[in-house]
């Protein structure tokens, strides 16, 4: 392996050894093998996912005849950045990346070998490992990770700052999110929830020159960030009917396409009473409850396009240049920057909402 520097024997990270238990420990520095590399981490962020695998949701662990999908122990962290200390054998040239870059790595490794990914839909991959919750794909919750052979890693240019560079990943995700709205210029286009992934989606989808994009929300705070990201209107469901002013907007039709980031019931059933007939709803807010809603609305009363958004394929070269253009005010935007040892304080603060927008972690702190 060719590596920057001598590395420690032994490193400080984060164990998830199961819901509700979450430890600050040390282990072995792990190294780089044949077309792998290895990364020194600058931060790792949380997000919806990691609070719904700490609390023990059903599809992460076992339940409602689901097998469950994280393998403990795991070292948590899929939203990264971090600089290349270590490059295995052929990893240079596989991965286009040498010792000194400051690299990402897409949250999921595919086997390129199923199905979808030789369709082109590796984000789907069957066989799928992903940074912080699988056994072959440990995360970034520690000073040392491995990107392993089967990753898709980027370089990130010198346009974006590292301390800004771990919302690269959820910013990938919202593009992708506002991708399968496929809004039209002209569109009346609704964000509901405006945490990092809605944030991301505003500013995504402004880039496609909406007629009117309106961003909701419960906290004032993040309806001010909402406006910073290039939202026209912003609305509380808490002071006004949601449905009602958006119908008044669009001379009663309602919204053209609902992109669903906040994760709650209530926007599920608010985003199908607003929005059009005919009209797009994509759906990528992390649940953690089952959603009741009036089903016939899709169907017989609306004919809508209904779409889920997973993960971010083939978009985090757009949201590196998203970053790097300042179209989003980032430094609002991480709110903390918290040490390994804190990590009960971080999943409380990501699960609250109210204190914080994109919480971090980081070594050394």
């Amino acid at each position: 392996m060719e590596q920057l520097d001598h590395l420690p024997g032994s490193m400080e990270c984060v164990i998830c050894h199961g819901p509700h238990d979450y430890r600050h420990e040390e282990k072995a520095v792990p190294t780089a093998g044949p077309g792998e590399v290895l990364l020194k981490v600058h931060s790792a962020g949380l997000c919806a996912s990691d609070v719904a695998c700490y609390k023990g949701a059903f599809g992460y662990w076992p339940g409602d005849g689901m097998p469950g999908f994280v393998q403990p122990p795991v070292v948590p962290g899929h939203e990264f950045v971090g600089t290349v200390v270590g490059l295995g054998e052929g990893a240079a040239e596989k991965h286009g990346l040498a010792l000194g870059d400051t690299a990402v790595s897409e949250q999921i490794t595919p086997c390129w070998n199923c199905r979808f990914c030789n369709r082109g839909h590796y984000h789907m991959c069957q066989n799928t490992e992903i940074y912080g919750f699988r056994q072959l794909a440990q995360g970034a919750m520690a000073e040392y990770m491995v990107f392993p052979k089967n990753a898709i890693n980027h370089k990130v240019p010198e346009s974006v700052s590292i301390d800004h560079a771990v919302f690269i990943e959820p910013l990938a995700c919202a593009i992708h999110a506002v991708d399968r709205g496929n809004i039209q210029e002209g569109d009346t286009v609704v964000v509901a929830g405006c945490g990092p992934i809605g944030l991301g989606m505003i500013a995504a989808a402004k880039a496609k020159s909406p007629g009117l994009l309106v961003a909701t929300d419960l906290h004032e705070d993040r309806l001010d960030l909402a406006r910073a990201c290039g939202a026209d209107l912003t609305l509380n469901p808490g002071q006004v009917d949601v449905i009602d002013e958006v119908r008044d907007l669009t001379e009663g039709y309602g919204c053209d396409v609902f992109l669903e980031a906040s994760g709650h019931p209530a926007a599920v059933d608010q985003g199908l009473r607003m929005i059009r007939k005919l009209g797009t709803f994509v759906v990528f807010g992390v649940f953690k409850e089952k959603v009741t809603t009036e089903w016939s609305i899709i169907g017989d009363r609306k004919e809508l396009d209904v779409l889920g958004a997973h993960l971010g394929p083939n978009t985090y070269p757009r949201a590196m240049e998203l970053i790097g253009s300042g179209a989003l005010p980032m430094d609002r935007i991480i709110t903390h920057r918290l040490p390994f040892s804190q990590i009960d304080t971080a999943l409380d603060l990501t699960a609250g909402g109210a204190e914080s927008v994109k919480v971090t972690l980081a070594p050394g702190l």
